[in-house]
């Protein structure tokens, strides 16, 4: 006979077995902190890229939940990077992105044992000994990186197509920036393979700006091209107000500079990479060693071309080049 005591414990046993579940559900989630280094500007909510927090999203890990952010930005003045990458170590963050070159390079130095993304491309990582090699990059760096010869030669051939007569083309970049220098001897390599002379006008600070339009101004050059990092990224401005006052066709790298008012750009986007990072960043948090992940470069690049800069410069965009392009500015 079954009593009423032992009816109570069976319900008392299978209400609890019953709730566990609920419960478990509802404990505390561990809470990755991920932290976020970039040589340029505060982005407009101060946190991570929104690409790469969406992407993130995407995979699970919920603002607050379980994952939160630590953005750092050194807005363009790069003897704060080492410091703002200290910071994070400090803060004993999971993991840290980077954006740049410089942020790359200070965050490896201050830490041999968080991981390191980067994203986007700081340049060719190879090259300026960031990794060991792409299959295997070794340490705790990984992410993605430039082809810095093929990409430039690319680059190169595409504003001859669009300005077949330039003979003399000067060459603007940073060189504090080792991603950046490496960048410009492999546009100096593909000018020459398409024996094309090249005007070198290494840049270190805002004020270099000036006296490289100077002697541009002296010699003039029958085009431009811009190597894009912090520093020519936030004097863009300048250069792409100089170029349309001198009616010197420039290509750029990224598309941002066409949007604003540049002629022509082909290469990745930046909000592509932090795409793929967050592949990286849930890869890591989930166990995987960052040595372990091969660096990879964009796949993806994207030619924009602006016709309003061209009809203002007296050229017209060949309708090869307009036919490949993925998008067209009027």
């Amino acid at each position: 006979m079954i009593t009423r005591r032992r009816v109570v414990f069976a319900f008392g046993a299978g209400a609890l077995s019953a709730f566990c579940p609920v419960y478990a559900q509802q404990s505390p989630q561990h809470v990755f902190r991920v932290g976020f280094l970039s040589t340029g500007g505060r982005t407009p909510d101060g946190s991570a890229p929104a690409a790469l927090r969406e992407a993130l999203r995407v995979q699970g890990y919920i603002e607050g939940r379980n994952i939160v952010y630590e953005a750092r930005f050194a807005g363009g003045v790069f003897e704060r990077v080492p410091g703002l990458a200290a910071e994070l170590v400090q803060l004993k963050v999971d993991l840290i992105v980077t954006a740049g070159w410089p942020a790359t390079l200070a965050a490896k130095q201050a830490t041999s044992s968080i991981p390191i993304v980067m994203a986007p491309a700081a340049g060719d990582a190879v090259a300026t000994e960031l990794i060991t090699s792409l299959a295997r990059p070794g340490g705790n760096v990984t992410g993605m990186s430039d082809e810095s010869v093929q990409l430039s030669a690319k680059r190169m051939q595409l504003l001859k197509e669009a300005v077949p007569k330039a003979a003399l083309i000067a060459v603007l970049w940073n060189t504090n920036d080792q991603g950046m220098t490496m960048r410009y001897r492999g546009i100096d390599k593909a000018a020459r393979m398409l024996q094309v002379e090249v005007q070198a006008y290494g840049v270190r600070g805002p004020d270099d700006f000036a006296s490289a339009f100077d002697a541009m101004t002296k010699r003039r050059p029958d085009a431009i091209f811009l190597v894009s990092d912090t520093l020519t990224r936030e004097n863009r401005k300048r250069l792409i107000d100089f170029a349309a006052t001198n009616r010197i066709p420039a290509m750029y790298e990224y598309s941002f500079y066409v949007h604003d008012g540049g002629l022509m750009s082909y290469g990745p986007s930046a909000d592509d990479g932090f795409r793929e990072a967050a592949i990286y960043v849930d890869r890591i948090l989930k166990g995987a060693k960052a040595a372990d992940l091969p660096v990879q470069q964009p796949t993806r690049y994207y030619l924009t071309l602006n016709r309003t800069a061209a009809a203002a410069l007296g050229l017209t965009i060949p309708s090869s080049l307009l036919l490949r392009a993925d998008d067209v500015i009027d």
